[in-house]
């Protein structure tokens, strides 16, 4: 049966993507069956994901060799051996690689990513927030996600997802990292792809008022005070009117 899925996973080769340094083969396969479907990638970031509907299950980490479950509460229902997929995945690259010396390969197009950046909820200073950095239309999916505070490198306080597939067979990945945003730390989500010519950096800082000057706090506090005299006189004036109103009738009397 692992041979029969390798030979479909051989005969469904989505694409082969040499890496500029030509040190790399990346390899996507992609077949879907009873509305799973299973995606894997061979390198460095290699992965092996099962999917069921659009939504990842679980994936194996190739390199730890153990099974990462989308939520925890899924491995109380089922099980998966990574065994299997380190099976799999070695039998598949080498029908794979049989294919290729038959046919003409064609590399393919390595797609630029999109990068944004926010908060996961509104930023006060001194408030332990999360910034989430998704990394959309990643095709080949191998990139590297790193964070910097000030220019300087990041890893505390740093996660990320595995690559999630999309419906149009490209990926996207996101990583988060924890702080305490303060006025003076800026942020850079830094992305490396084949796509890039250069490493991208997505900016963020915190959006913090500017503080009002002497000036302006001197004239809002005289506008304030200047309104609040004038409802004064306008209120007093009314309940003036008001009284003489009532006199005027209480002596006209009844007709």
């Amino acid at each position: 049966m692992i041979l029969n899925k390798a030979l479909m996973l051989g005969a469904l080769i989505l694409t082969t993507v040499m890496s500029p340094c030509g040190s790399e083969d990346i390899v996507a396969d992609h077949v879907a069956a009873y509305g799973i479907t299973l995606y894997q990638s061979y390198g460095p970031s290699g992965q092996y994901t099962h999917e069921f509907d659009g939504d990842e299950e679980f994936y194996v980490d190739l390199g730890r060799k153990e099974t990462v479950w989308r939520l925890p509460v899924f491995s109380k229902f089922t099980s998966f051996d990574p065994q299997g997929a380190l099976t799999e995945t070695a039998t598949g690259k080498y029908n794979l690689d049989i294919l290729i010396k038959r046919s003409n390969s064609t590399a393919a197009t390595n797609e630029v990513p999109e990068v944004t950046v926010f908060s996961k909820s509104p930023v006060a200073l001194g408030q332990p927030n999360t910034l989430i950095c998704l990394v959309d239309n990643i095709f080949p999916p191998v990139v590297n996600i790193t964070w910097l505070s000030n220019g300087h490198s990041v890893t505390e306080g740093v996660s990320e997802t595995s690559f999630l597939s999309k419906s149009d067979h490209s990926f996207f990945k996101i990583s988060y990292l924890t702080f305490l945003p303060s006025a003076d730390e800026i942020y850079d989500c830094k992305v490396e792809h084949w796509g890039l010519e250069e490493p991208l950096l997505k900016h963020w800082e915190p959006e913090i008022p500017a503080p009002m000057s002497e000036l302006t706090e001197t004239v809002v506090c005289a506008l304030g005070l200047s309104v609040g005299l004038v409802g004064i006189v306008v209120g007093t004036a009314f309940i003036i009117r008001g009284l003489r109103t009532v006199g005027a009738s209480r002596r006209q009397g009844p007709l």
